[in-house]
């Protein structure tokens, strides 16, 4: 026998992306699409619902520009006007601040009542009391749980060092006791409410305890400086607009009450430093200036004394006028001289001498002195005397003056002690809505989630599309070189026949597993007709009247393909016998209802002959030859010369003989079969076998020197984007 020759198979190259077909996955796959999106919309709908609400606690503070201590800071600052609003929000967060509301609030106490999971916190935030004391509702049973109405408040827990953090367990108890249990669920206290407990290195103060005996709650004592970080972390403050001066401080929690309660705190005690911070600066000033009285002071009289001593000495009390204006001028220079010098003593305590601030001051100072120098220079011109006059009564005028400045400025800054307010004050107190909590934003947690699904149940359906194996499309077949025969929809009556007949020997009641009997009308069926018109034609130029019906590989709808394909050509009018040759596994005789004890094999061994192998079916025009007891060597005994006899001998007793065959890139019995066989078809599932699946079964059968004539492509997938591409359309009489 010559080997056909191997056909040159096309292939098709798609380096562009086909919208179209991107299109029609969607729409093939929109049920599943549309599953996995609502599924998550349903995941975010319960989350919104379920999810503990959180509070946002906002208070407003102003702060005002500091305008320094009169006396002494005024120097002239060069720099650009610097908002206060960044380091007093740097104040505000600070540990002395934040730390000091943490102590006192008992914030390090963490306290969480038992909630059934997943809805006991929705049911316990719902619960609202009628009257005072009440508690929730709960199930029979479940009392270890907190339904909605429990407190507990603890005003002192210590706890040994390796227990900070760590989840405590406090349990409510008959008579407002209480029982205390580590992470061993051993009891380290119990006690009553209102007296404190020590035991073991446990200190435990409860103040108030509203639950039912058996609730539980979580306690966990934290260190005050991780509260205090987890706090500052937790408080944003901004400024409202650009050097506004006003600041904005907000918190959040899931307890609206605590956070309003915390914020507020953290405002008051923010305010109450910068008042004492204030009054401290001011108080410093003032001992600062007490301390330079008494010496200026001494002077003055000194100055005084040295002046009547002279004038009463040389007999001489008055000055002329242009000493008089000498002086004037001179006596306003040493003031202003003598106010630096002040504040230049006060700057070197608080600014290094390359202080911007110092160096200014210091330039002052110098021109004040070179304006005095001139003057002095003008004074040597007079006479000795009023030199002399002009000297001590400048001494006398710039120690009174001096003296003057000093007192004044001391009673402003004793005034500034007593009535210091700070440069903060809070506009707005702490408050939060407690209608409209800020998390979780429900249509956004709703949209969000509905999105994600969209694009998960999108990009499950792309990918697993691109790593689909198997051909949808029976041109991709055709390409290669082989045509489809036919196409055949995937039926779910027949699925329904499948699963009766894997129950086969306790279903004894089928009348038929056929779907070409127990539906005629079926869409599979009528693919079925199509598939024996076009048989009919492409068995007119073949050898013998016996087709050979094979697949690449298992589970392809071989057997549903030859016994319903056996019986529509029987319904036709013509003798049909259907042999399964598939002495491994095959299962025809139960399909079609008949003894697989005696068959092929039997009759091949010679324990039977070919009449005692022949068995009747339902349908008259149909006979069957199952596979026989399972041989040991089946391939062995398709080469022999008594398979050669068989064929002949049967193909001359019947208008058509199918033999269905094992799968032949399983095992090489369809070859065997095929070399006594004018026909062979080949048995591909759809979205089943891939191309190159297919491709190699037909290079195992031309080796063997066999053509296959066609390719049936069965159980195709009805989709929408593909609806009638096969030309298959419900078309029957109706009964009204």
């Amino acid at each position: 026998m010559t080997t056909m020759p191997r056909p040159i198979y096309e292939t098709k190259e798609e380096k562009d992306i086909d919208l179209a077909h991107l299109f029609d996955t969607f729409i093939n796959n929109r049920g599943l699409i549309i599953g996995i999106t609502g599924f998550f919309a349903a995941l975010g709908i319960a989350y919104a619902l379920l999810a503990t609400p959180v509070y946002l606690a906002s208070a407003m503070i102003q702060i005002e520009p500091k305008t320094g201590l009169p006396s002494l800071t005024d120097v002239v600052n060069t720099n650009p006007p610097v908002s206060p609003a960044q380091t007093e929000i740097a104040l505000l967060k600070s540990r002395s601040v934040v730390g000091g509301a943490v102590e006192n609030l008992n914030l390090d106490i963490i306290i969480k009542p038992h909630h059934f999971p997943v809805i006991g916190g929705f049911m316990a935030r719902r619960f609202e009391p009628s009257e005072e004391g009440e508690l929730g509702w709960y199930p029979t049973g479940l009392d270890a749980y907190a339904w909605g109405g429990e407190k507990l408040r603890i005003t002192r827990l210590d706890v040994p060092d390796k227990m900070h953090g760590e989840e405590l367990t406090l349990e409510a108890a008959e008579n407002g006791g209480f029982i205390l249990r580590d992470t061993d669920d051993e009891v380290v206290a119990q006690g009553v409410v209102g007296e404190p407990v020590e035991a073991d290195g446990y200190t435990v103060n409860v103040a108030e305890l509203l639950a039912r005996p058996g609730t539980t709650f979580t306690v966990i004592k934290n260190r005050t400086y991780n509260t205090t970080e987890a706090y500052q972390n937790r408080l944003s403050a901004g400024e409202h607009g650009k050097q506004s001066g006003i600041v904005n401080v907000t918190l959040e929690d899931t307890d609206p009450e605590q956070a309003v309660r915390v914020l507020e705190e953290v405002a008051t005690r923010y305010v109450q430093q910068n008042v004492a911070r204030n009054a401290a600066e001011a108080t410093q000033s003032l001992q600062f200036l007490d301390e330079q009285v008494p010496a200026v002071r001494r002077k003055l009289e000194e100055a005084q004394t040295a002046l009547n001593k002279y004038q009463t000495g040389s007999r001489t009390v008055d000055i002329t006028a242009e000493t008089q204006s000498v002086l004037d001028r001179i006596v306003d220079l040493e003031k202003q001289i003598s106010e630096q010098n002040l504040k230049r003593t006060e700057m070197e305590r608080r600014f290094t001498r390359q202080h911007p601030n110092f160096q200014a001051l210091m330039n002052q100072i110098n021109q004040l002195q070179n304006q005095k120098t001139e003057l002095e220079k003008q004074i040597g011109t007079l006479p000795s005397t009023q030199q002399e006059l002009l000297r001590l009564n400048r001494d006398v005028e710039v120690s009174s003056e001096t003296y003057s400045m000093l007192l004044n400025k001391t009673q402003e800054l004793d005034i500034i002690r007593a009535g210091t307010v700070g440069n903060v004050r809070i506009i707005d107190h702490a408050a939060a809505d407690l209608e409209s909590p800020v998390k979780p934003n429900k249509p956004l947690v709703i949209i969000v989630a509905t999105l994600l699904g969209l694009i998960i149940a999108t990009a499950f359906v792309y990918v697993r599309e691109a790593l689909k194996r198997g051909v949808e499309n029976p041109e991709d077949i055709e390409r290669s070189g082989t045509p489809v025969y036919a196409a055949i929809p995937f039926s779910e009556k027949q699925s329904s026949l499948e699963k009766r007949l894997a129950n086969f020997k306790r279903d004894k009641s089928a009348a038929s597993y056929l779907l070409s009997v127990n539906d005629p009308a079926d869409l599979a069926t009528e693919a079925m007709r199509s598939l024996r018109t076009s048989l009919h034609f492409a068995m007119i130029e073949a050898k013998n009247n016996v087709l050979m019906i094979t697949g690449p590989s298992p589970a392809v709808g071989k057997s549903f393909v030859t016994t319903n394909l056996a019986a529509v050509i029987a319904q036709s009018g013509k003798r049909v016998l259907l042999v399964d040759s598939d002495m491994r596994k095959g299962y025809l005789h139960k399909v079609m209802r008949c003894n697989g004890d005696k068959g092929l094999s039997d009759i091949l061994s010679g324990r039977i002959t070919l009449f005692d192998a022949i068995q009747k079916t339902q349908l008259n025009n149909l006979h069957v030859i199952s596979h026989g007891q399972l041989p040991p060597n089946p391939s062995e005994l398709l080469m022999h010369e008594n398979f050669a006899r068989f064929v002949k001998e049967v193909s001359t007793m019947y208008d058509l003989v199918i033999f269905d065959t094992p799968p032949i890139l399983a095992v090489t019995d369809a070859a065997l079969v095929g070399s006594q066989a004018g026909t062979t078809l080949m048995v591909t599932r759809y979205g089943m076998n891939g191309i190159k699946e297919i491709e190699a079964a037909k290079r195992r059968l031309e080796q063997n020197g066999l053509l296959v004539k066609g390719v049936i492509f069965n159980a195709v997938v009805r989709k929408a984007s593909t609806y009638g591409e096969y030309g298959y359309y419900q078309y029957e009489y109706v009964s009204k």
